[in-house]
């Protein structure tokens, strides 16, 4: 009998299979990579890596050095940023915090 993934274990399945799509398969990707990754998979937050100075931010925020490529790790620490993000704008209960943080 097949596994059943949960809807989370997909999710996680995709993170990382969409990371390595974009990475022609190596561990990391340059930056025209992600921008290319980001405005495919993440519409919403691509116009924040649009321009120069927004990427150059972002990087900045996921621990890339001028001139590094971009580790699955790197990009982690972005996505916990936007999971972080995404459920203080949607959550329907303010009483409820989010106090996930990527040391």
């Amino acid at each position: 009998m097949a596994i059943k993934y949960s809807d989370l274990e997909l999710a996680i399945n995709s993170l990382v299979t969409e990371f390595h799509k974009a990475a022609d398969n190596q561990p990391t990707m340059n930056t025209s990579q992600f921008q290319s990754m980001v405005s495919n998979q993440l519409p919403a937050f691509a116009k924040s890596v649009e321009n120069e100075e927004g990427l150059s931010q972002v990087l900045q925020q996921m621990g890339v050095q001028s001139g590094e490529n971009i580790s699955f790790e790197n990009f982690w620490t972005l996505i916990n940023k936007e999971a972080i993000q995404l459920f203080g704008t949607t959550h329907k209960e303010k009483n409820v915090k989010c106090g996930c943080l990527l040391q």
